[in-house]
């Protein structure tokens, strides 16, 4: 029987249920439906009217720096926040063909964001390969410097 760490304890292979998909499953189906981009491209289109969002929480936001553009929406209210449905919508979730790039601080969590925008019929919705940290390493101005 093959059995996994979690936390100090070992999981049974054989006790998960066969709907389940791993992370990295999960990771890769939702980047197969969304165009990435990259941190030279999110600039530009930020400056033509793209909504960059920010789902980072406040902590990273502080030790790393922020982006000069965008707005700042944390990841547990982003789809309340961009649903043109909703009640706590932002006012820039104007319709469905709203363009939004979201940046977290490696690309991993935009992407699932990205992914959960685009179930909710923002298709043109993506995510900034790379996050934060690769919009820094291309030499892009920031916000807020990195802390010391």
């Amino acid at each position: 029987m093959r059995t996994t760490a979690t936390e100090g304890q070992n999981v049974r292979m054989s006790d998960r249920p066969e709907s389940a998909r791993s992370i990295d499953q999960i990771l890769a189906e939702a980047r197969g439906r969304i165009d990435r981009v990259g941190p030279a491209e999110a600039l530009r289109e930020a400056e033509d009217g793209a909504i960059l969002v920010d789902i980072r929480p406040a902590a990273q936001r502080a030790a790393h720096g922020s982006f000069p553009v965008g707005i700042v929406i944390e990841r547990n209210v982003l789809e309340w926040r961009f649903d043109p449905q909703s009640d706590a919508r932002i006012p820039e979730a104007s319709g469905y063909d709203v363009r939004v790039i979201v940046a977290c601080q490696e690309g991993y969590t935009s992407s699932l964001a990205a992914a959960a925008l685009q179930d909710l019929g923002l298709t043109r919705a993506t995510d900034l390969e790379g996050g934060f940290d690769a919009w820094q390493k291309a030499g892009l101005p920031t916000g807020t410097q990195p802390s010391s």
